[in-house]
C-alpha cells in the first residue's frame, strides 16, 4: 500500500496496465515460472521453521517440490524432493523431522542430510557404480534478517546482488529476533501480478479501505525505492493513532531501537517476486504469494512481534492481526473482481495514475525479467 514520493517520483511516461494475456494466457503464466519463479529468489519464511537439526519443510514452486532442512550441523539446506534412482518423491507430509537421514519409500535409497547418497541397497551389483554420483539435487539457500530464501537456478544471482538495497536497510527494526504470532493461508482467486499491483498503490484506499485511511491518509508519505526489484516506502499514521490496528492504540512494544520518525510511520516494500514486507513500529507482517494457476495464488501471511509482546498478557497482538487481516480480505477481494473485468473481451489497458508509479515499475521489472518488450 505504498504511497507514491513527493519529493522524487519515477516516471511512468504515458504508462498503461498491461495487456489481457499477462493475466489470463497459459503461455505467458509457463514462461512466468520458467523465468521468473524458477530463476529469482523466492522467500519461504522464517528461518525457525527449520529451528533444529533434521527440522524440515517441503515448499510447492511451481510444480517442483522443494525440501528444505537443517542439517546435523545446523546449516539450512534445500534439495528438490526427486530420489536419484527412478525419480519417486522422498517426502509426503509437508513438515517434519528427519533422524540423520532421508530415506525414499520406494526402493530404500537413502541420503544423508547433506545430501550425500549413503545407502543403495543391491547398488554395488551395478556397474560402475558410485554412491558419490548420485547426491540429492541441492537448491540454493539464503538468509536474511530471520528470513529464508530459496533460488532453483542452476547459477543463482548471489542474493547480496540481487537485492543490494535491502542489505542492512531494516537493521533498526530486530527482524532477525523477532517471533511469529500468527500465520494465515489465502487462497485468492486472482493473478499474481495484480496482488503486488494493488500493494504498491494507496490510491485504492479510500474507496477499498476506509478503516485503514481514517488510520494513515493515503497520499501521506514517500517512497525510498522506486526501481528494481524492491520497491516501497512509508506512510504516515494520523495523530491520535499509534499504530495499525482495530484500536487505533499500540498492540505491543516497540519491535526495535525505532527512532522518533519511525513512530508514527509504517513502511511498505514489495520484494520482486514473492514477498510483501510491511514494518509497524510495534509489529512486522509478510506476505509470501506462490502463483497456481493464472488466476490463483496461494498467500500465507504472517506476523511478527518482539518475544516482550507475546510473554506479557497485557499487550494484545489480536487487535493488529485482525486489522490486516480485514484489509487483507478486502484487497482480495477487489483483486478478484479485478481479474474477473481483465479476463472480458472488453478490457483494454487503461492508463496509469501518478499515484500508482510503483504499479508501473512493478510491471516493467515482470517484462524486464521475461524478456519481453513494452506491450501494446
Amino acid at each position: 500500500m505504498t504511497q507514491f514520493l513527493k519529493t522524487t517520483q519515477v516516471g511512468i511516461d504515458g504508462a498503461r496496465t498491461l495487456p489481457r494475456r499477462y493475466y489470463v494466457a497459459p503461455e505467458i503464466f509457463a514462461e512466468e515460472s520458467d523465468r521468473i519463479f524458477t530463476r529469482r529468489w523466492l522467500c519461504v519464511g522464517r528461518e525457525d521453521r527449520i529451528a533444529a537439526p533434521g527440522d524440515y519443510i517441503l515448499q510447492q514452486v511451481g510444480n517442483e517440490s522443494i525440501i528444505l532442512l537443517r542439517d546435523q550441523g545446523g546449516t539450512a539446506r534445500a534439495y528438490y524432493n526427486v530420489c536419484r534412482h527412478r525419480g519417486t518423491r522422498l517426502c509426503e507430509e509437508h513438515t517434519g523431522r528427519f533422524s540423520e537421514t532421508i530415506q525414499c519409500p520406494y526402493h530404500a535409497w537413502t541420503y544423508a542430510l547433506d545430501g550425500r547418497l549413503i545407502g543403495a541397497p543391491s547398488a554395488s551389483e551395478i556397474e560402475g557404480f558410485s554412491k558419490a554420483d548420485y547426491p540429492l539435487h541441492s537448491v540454493a539457500v539464503e538468509s536474511w534478517e530471520g528470513f529464508l530464501f530459496i533460488n532453483l537456478a542452476e547459477d543463482p544471482e548471489p542474493f547480496a546482488l540481487a537485492y543490494e538495497s535491502l542489505i542492512g536497510r531494516f537493521e533498526r527494526f530486530n527482524l532477525p529476533n523477532l517471533t511469529v504470532a500468527r500465520t494465515i493461508e489465502y487462497d485468492v482467486k486472482a493473478n499474481w501480478k495484480l496482488l503486488f499491483q494493488n500493494y504498491s498503490e494507496c490510491y485504492h484506499c479510500g474507496p477499498v479501505h476506509p478503516p485503514l485511511a481514517k488510520l494513515t491518509p493515503p497520499t501521506s508519505g514517500e517512497n525510498d525505492l522506486v526501481s528494481g526489484p524492491v520497491t516501497g516506502g512509508f506512510m504516515v499514521i494520523n495523530q491520535g493513532h499509534q499504530s495499525l490496528t482495530m484500536s487505533g492504540r499500540s498492540c505491543g512494544v516497540m519491535v526495535g531501537d525505532l527512532p522518533d520518525e519511525d513512530l508514527n510511520r509504517v513502511y511498505y516494500y514489495a520484494i520482486f517476486p514473492n514477498m510483501l514486507l510491511s514494518l509497524h513500529p510495534d509489529y512486522v507482517m509478510f506476505h509470501t504469494l506462490w502463483p497456481e494457476a493464472p488466476g490463483r495464488t496461494r498467500i500465507f501471511c504472517s506476523w511478527l512481534f518482539h518475544p516482550d509482546t507475546l510473554n506479557n498478557p497485557a499487550h494484545n497482538p489480536e487487535d493488529g492481526i485482525e486489522f490486516w487481516d480485514m484489509t487483507n480480505r478486502q484487497d482480495w477481494h477487489i483483486c478478484e473482481q479485478s481479474q474477473l473485468g481483465v479476463q472480458s473481451r472488453a478490457y483494454q489497458p487503461g492508463p496509469y495514475s501518478k499515484r500508482e508509479s510503483l504499479s508501473v515499475q512493478f510491471d516493467r521489472e515482470v517484462l524486464k525479467a521475461l524478456g519481453h518488450g513494452r506491450p501494446v
